[in-house]
């Protein structure tokens, strides 16, 4: 496991740096968070003042649920950002905004997204939805 959080430290810059994401953004985050990229779930929601129930544990992502008063969100966490761009290329059917940081995803209305933005960093990402039920009736 040491091995590992050393060899994602040295890849975490080279992947931040080609990705364009205006430094103050990444700034913003919890330090620890960079620091455990791959972030875990629990560490994640940690971060948020939550314990998440793990409800996918696969080899290309774990996804955890985070139940608060203020909301519900979900938090899904992947081994490599190759696994992470394809998990978003298919949620993009459905639409919606999604946070989006180095090797993870936090699914949540958009008020929640903004509030979890400060404390994680990351990116909020629009994506466009496609398929038939993508948004209001197109009669």
């Amino acid at each position: 496991m040491l091995s590992l959080a050393t060899a994602c430290g040295g890849g975490e810059s080279d992947a931040t740096a080609g990705k364009g994401t205006p430094t103050p953004a990444s700034v913003t985050a919890a330090p620890a968070a960079g620091v455990v990229a791959p972030a875990k779930v629990e560490v994640i929601a940690g971060l948020t003042g939550c314990t998440a129930r793990i409800r996918i544990d696969a080899d290309e992502l774990r996804q955890g649920v985070c139940h608060t008063e203020e909301a519900d969100y979900l938090i899904t966490t992947f081994p490599e950002e190759q696994y992470k761009e394809t998990w978003l290329e298919s949620a993009g059917i459905y639409g919606g905004q999604y946070l989006v940081g180095s090797r993870w995803v936090v699914s949540a209305q958009p008020k929640m997204l903004t509030r979890l933005r400060p404390v994680l960093g990351g990116t909020i990402r629009q994506l466009g939805g496609t398929g038939p039920s993508a948004g209001p009736s197109a009669s």
